[in-house]
């Protein structure tokens, strides 16, 4: 489970068995959420409002990045 980022108590990672849509997985607490890379689209989430909005700005933030290394860790496979 490749962690990409700690930030804000926030964790995003993806599962080395992904699949697509590509995607981030991200923890905070007893919260989480599933959010696709290319659309920024909310798949799964068990996160209060203002908890997801924060977790999707860190994600608009680093989404070059996050994209980049799932292009590299699964490529590799």
């Amino acid at each position: 489970m490749p962690t990409l980022l700690i930030k804000d108590g926030f964790k995003f990672f993806f599962y080395a068995n992904e699949h697509l849509p590509m995607h981030i997985h991200v923890e905070k607490g007893s919260g989480f959420a599933k959010i696709d890379l290319q659309t920024l689209e909310t798949i799964e989430n068990h996160f209060k409002t203002p908890e997801l909005k924060k977790a999707l700005e860190i994600i608009v933030e680093n989404k070059d990045d996050f994209v980049r290394k799932w292009n590299e860790f699964f490529s590799q496979r």
